[in-house]
């Protein structure tokens, strides 16, 4: 039998593990799907956490926080690797582009 804090870590790792896989898999296959889309998305996200007045109960709780962590995770491996290409292109030495 499981006891009660492995269930949750379990279904929180199932469900972090498929939204991250999901939106990994949009990125690759719509090409119209933009940061500012996933940003858009973590926001109503936000809006959602905080309309809590009901009380969604403990399991939404956690398939909510999940769902925000991995958006938030995704967005901030997206922008770092922006920043990389960024960095990169300004570090070639043949750039003849002036840097501000």
């Amino acid at each position: 039998m499981k006891s009660s804090r492995e269930w949750r870590d379990e279904k929180y790792r199932e469900v972090y593990d498929s939204n991250l896989s999901g939106l990994e898999r949009r990125k690759q296959i719509d090409p119209s799907f933009a940061i500012e889309d996933a940003e858009g998305i973590l926001s109503h996200l936000y809006i959602q956490e905080g309309n809590d007045w009901t009380g969604r109960g403990e399991l939404q709780d956690l398939v909510l926080g999940a769902t925000i962590a991995a958006h938030e995770h995704f967005i901030a491996v997206w922008r770092s690797a922006i920043m990389s290409e960024r960095s990169v292109d300004r570090s070639d030495p043949l750039d003849t582009r002036e840097v501000h």
